[in-house]
């Protein structure tokens, strides 16, 4: 008797004898970071020819019978498996069952299906709905949109703790930050490091959207698959579409940074620094210094938007807010405090706002801390070199890791916010920003981390 042929929408709970053609448009390994990356299973993503996806998955001691099959955009018949319920957290697709293979299940290439399938299967997500599923962990949707920018972490060769963020501009020019971590960060960078051309379209799939601090980020899973420009028909539109309005915006792989190791270095150093060298890549640099003394007649705080902390322009009714567009935003009072640190070498008068002053609670003015501080060209105009502190650390804790901000940092209005995949709640980390002048120097206490970024 023929098998039947049954579509992935008329799956039921149990064993299924029936036959589904499918394409497999990808797969991607499940591994236990608590055990050493054992592998545990491979997930894949099936699509019928009514563009129905359905998530399967081969248990690693079944997967040396299917391994070698295994073929990304290739159609196959498959038949004897196990349907059961998919988790509730991270969805891959909108079905609610998955394929189990088990030792009955046949999994063969089909050449010759009995419809035409189709070649490929995203969820796009626009920025009001990824903002809906930010914080759920219910779904992982894919994106689509244009490469504005790129930063990472990953030297050559590459080591522990690589980290690559990607701005992406969304449509209606709504910008997100891709968030690439490990071995992904890795390939992102090799790969876009190794291509010819420039790309301006990414389709990132598979990603777990997170509003930290009223921010969208979306950050990569094992199941995030990127592709560019015109490696798929939905980014090959796209691609053709920024072609033809010619954005004037520089490609991205110009825009491609990397972040050197921490320096020690004296402030005057840093100082002697940023008068002499042209800017060229992010450098983070560790100084040792302490806060000596407190600038009180410069003032405490200012008025800001209430949303984006940007300072609030006063006119003669109202305050506005120029980034968020509002002529009559909502004010808050936050920090802008100056305070002097020094070492044997030099001081820095640094102007320090919201974040970096919560943080100073709970420390004396004489006591030592370490600065987090990024330079950006803002720091090589001839009147004006400042630095800006984005973290305090006590000298208990570890120096951090290079973080990521991409608000411009030329207007030292508090708005230069880090990108807030650290939580700063847990790790005892403050933010915020600080402006600095060189003078002459005083005696040596304490750390002083300076992060410094040359944009």
């Amino acid at each position: 008797m023929a098998i039947s042929r049954v579509f992935l929408s008329d799956l039921k709970l149990g064993k299924c004898s029936s036959v589904v053609e499918a394409r497999l448009l990808r797969f991607w390994e499940a591994r236990n970071v608590k055990r050493g990356g054992e592998l545990m299973w491979v997930d894949m993503l099936l699509m019928d020819v009514n563009s129905t996806l359905m998530q399967a998955t081969i248990n690693a001691n079944r997967l040396p019978k299917f391994r070698e099959r295994l073929a990304a955009g290739t159609m196959y018949s498959v038949s004897g498996f196990d349907v059961a319920r998919c988790a509730q957290n991270f969805e891959l697709a909108d079905s609610s069952l998955m394929i189990r293979f088990s030792d009955s299940t046949e999994f063969d290439v089909l050449s010759d299906p009995v419809s035409p399938i189709p070649a490929e299967g995203f969820r796009f997500r626009n920025q009001t709905e990824l903002v809906g599923l930010a914080n759920t962990n219910t779904q992982l949707p894919d994106i689509i949109g244009e490469i504005v920018s790129v930063k990472s972490t990953v030297t050559d060769p590459p080591e522990d703790k690589n980290r690559v963020m990607v701005t992406v501009k969304l449509e209606n020019d709504v910008s997100v930050t891709l968030s690439l971590f490990d071995a992904q960060a890795v390939s992102f960078h090799q790969k876009l490091g190794g291509m010819r051309g420039d790309p301006k379209v990414i389709v990132a799939t598979s990603i777990n959207p997170k509003m930290v601090r009223g921010r969208l980020f979306l950050n990569t899973t094992s199941g995030t698959h990127g592709y560019y420009d015109k490696e798929t028909h939905a980014g090959e539109s796209l691609f053709y579409r920024l072609v033809a309005r010619d954005t004037g915006l520089p490609s991205a792989a110009p825009l491609l940074k990397s972040y050197a190791k921490v320096e020690p270095v004296t402030i005057a150093e840093l100082n002697n620094f940023i008068t002499t060298d042209l800017p060229q890549q992010e450098i983070d640099f560790l100084c040792t210094g302490r806060v000596s003394r407190v600038e009180a007649d410069k003032g405490w705080c200012y008025v800001a938007c209430s949303k984006c902390s940007k300072k609030l322009q006063r006119t003669a009714t109202s305050f506005e807010c120029a980034r968020c567009n509002n002529p009559h935003a909502v004010g808050s009072l936050r920090y802008r405090v100056e305070m002097v640190v020094t070492d044997d070498t030099a001081e820095g008068a640094f102007v320090c706002f919201d974040g970096v002053m919560t943080r100073l609670h709970s420390l004396r003015a004489s006591e030592a801390v370490q600065l987090l501080v990024r330079v950006t060209s803002y720091n090589f105009i001839v009147n004006h070199q400042t630095f800006t502190v984005s973290r305090i650390i006590n000298e208990v804790e570890r120096a951090p890791a290079p973080d990521f901000v991409d608000d411009g940092g030329d207007d030292n209005d508090d708005d230069d916010a880090p990108n807030g995949t650290i939580d700063r709640e847990k790790s005892g980390v403050g933010k915020g920003s600080c402006e600095s002048s060189k003078s002459a120097g005083k005696e040596p206490v304490g750390n002083v981390l300076k992060r410094a970024r040359i944009a």
